[in-house]
């Protein structure tokens, strides 16, 4: 009977058990097993694992941040002259491949650009570091990292302070979630937490006015604005804000939207809403030193 090595079936499973035996068998007594450096595949990064960014914007933001850790880029003769990096002073080696290496390392989806950087996760912020925040993102378990990652780079362009998630139910750093940014990644800060309704009420017992956008909300999200303190609160698409985080929220509001379609994609809503807290902060920063 002759090996089975088509990749998943049983016989493969089976041979590659006796193979991982036949290894463990050979090694010294107490020696554990060889373990290479963790790595992530494109959106399922392990817990600890390095991960592979991708695509030209999100590769040179993440170069230019002195706080992210890289090991080393992979890039093609062309995209290596599109970014403003001198290989041989580059913070990390610099290997020119091929685009067949890079979708062999990143998978066939991936939008590179020609080019990918493995790094390891950037380090969350620490809920302290909102002290002297004004306009913060609150996302309640939107879990798709494509709209996290346009909702960073939003939240960069109208300069909000940080986006805080939940430990669970919301995705991991990953090449899909940065590519999504960007760039944007590198530049808003962004802080976990276990428990979302406590986190909720610490910003409002710190000043912020914490504002739920709900379709069904009572008054429109212009309106209910107010303060010099915003903390804007997104519910996954489809289910919206949970039940708890509906009941722990200063204001529930909705934007008005006249048209035949009466909802957004999350990360749109989330651009509309930092739009007009932005403004009202602007406004409200103007009153104060005209008065």
């Amino acid at each position: 009977m002759t090996e089975d090595t088509r990749s998943g079936s049983p016989k493969d499973s089976h041979y590659a058990k006796l193979r991982r035996a036949h290894r463990d068998a050979k090694r010294p007594p107490g020696q554990p097993p060889a373990k290479g450096p963790r790595r992530s595949v494109p959106g399922k990064p392990l817990p600890g694992a390095r991960v592979w960014l991708y695509g030209l914007h999100t590769v040179e933001a993440a170069l230019a941040n002195p706080k992210r850790r890289l090991h080393r880029l992979m890039a093609t003769r062309n995209a290596l002259a599109r970014l403003p990096i001198d290989p041989e002073q580059a913070p990390c080696p610099v290997e020119i491949v091929e685009p067949k290496r890079l979708e062999a390392e990143l998978g066939s989806e991936a939008v590179h650009q020609g080019v990918a950087l493995e790094a390891d996760p950037l380090t969350p912020h620490r809920f302290s570091d909102l002290s002297h925040a004004s306009l913060v993102l609150v996302l309640d378990q939107i879990t798709d990292p494509h709209n996290v990652g346009a909702i960073l780079r939003s939240a960069t362009a109208f300069a909000a302070d940080a986006v805080v998630t939940t430990a669970r139910h919301s995705p991991q750093e990953s090449g899909v979630l940065a590519k999504a940014a960007s760039g944007a990644l590198e530049h808003v800060p962004q802080i976990q937490v276990v428990n979302l309704a406590e986190a909720i009420s610490e910003l409002s017992a710190a000043g912020f006015l914490t504002l739920g956008l709900d379709s069904e909300g009572p008054e429109t999200f212009e309106t209910a604005l107010a303060g010099t303190r915003l903390a804007v609160v997104l519910g996954a698409e489809g289910k919206g804000l949970r039940q708890k985080t509906r009941a722990t929220v200063d204001r529930l509001a909705r934007l008005d939207m006249p048209g035949a379609i009466r909802s957004l994609n999350v990360s749109n809503a989330a651009a509309i809403a930092l739009y007009a807290a932005r403004r009202h902060l602007t406004d409200a920063a103007g009153e104060a030193s005209a008065a």
